[in-house]
């Protein structure tokens, strides 16, 4: 496996864990304790936060923002400028004017599930959890846990359909829904989506 690769003028603290093949590109910035698992991608511009941990082979694109205790599984996809937050009640300052530090807040964390993918510009406001090879539209704003193979589209998100591991909205046919790329086949179950052949 090749050694991590970390651009010129990016930014990575030394207690960060690179896996093998990782890559960091210019601008970014990886900071104190984040791991990265092997062949991760996190690309110009984008921040990832204390403590952070990304799953193998996933991809981080630029400009987006990963802030702490986010956790990222394996094949995770979060696109360019999105933004996983971490404060439910985000102020600068306490009530009595002092500024806040960071004893004065609990962060909070978003948990995005293997193979999932968040496109471009969606915002998921923590805490929430993002189900295993779910897709977040572009520009979505989540709100609250997305199921497993869910598709979230809007200001709130709001599931629409369901998604293969292709990544492909599926085809409900005779009470079971087929991916149209890899022919894999789901049941519908309260609410929630499992494979079954």
């Amino acid at each position: 496996m090749p050694e991590p690769y970390v651009a010129p003028g990016a930014d990575v603290a030394g207690s960060a864990r690179l896996g093998d093949g990782v890559k960091v590109w210019h601008l970014a910035q990886v900071r104190e304790d984040a791991e990265l698992g092997a062949n991760s991608i996190v690309g110009r511009g984008a921040y990832i936060g204390t403590g952070v941990r990304v799953g193998e082979n996933s991809k981080i694109q630029n400009h987006a923002l990963v802030y702490e205790p986010a956790e990222l599984a394996a094949g995770v996809f979060i696109g360019p400028a999105v933004v996983l937050t971490n404060d439910t009640f985000p102020r600068a300052v306490n009530p009595d004017g002092t500024q806040k530090s960071a004893s004065d807040w609990d962060s909070v964390g978003v948990t995005v599930g293997e193979g999932a993918s968040i496109g471009a510009r969606a915002v998921c406001v923590a805490p929430v959890a993002v189900g295993a090879w779910a897709t977040v539209a572009a520009g979505a704003v989540v709100t609250r846990d997305v199921p497993a193979h869910a598709l979230m589209v809007g200001v709130p998100a709001r599931r629409i359909g369901w998604v293969g591991r292709a990544g492909v909205p599926l085809v409900e046919m005779d009470g079971q829904w087929h991916c149209p790329s890899s022919g894999a086949v789901y049941t519908e179950d309260g609410g929630s989506l499992r494979e079954t052949g």
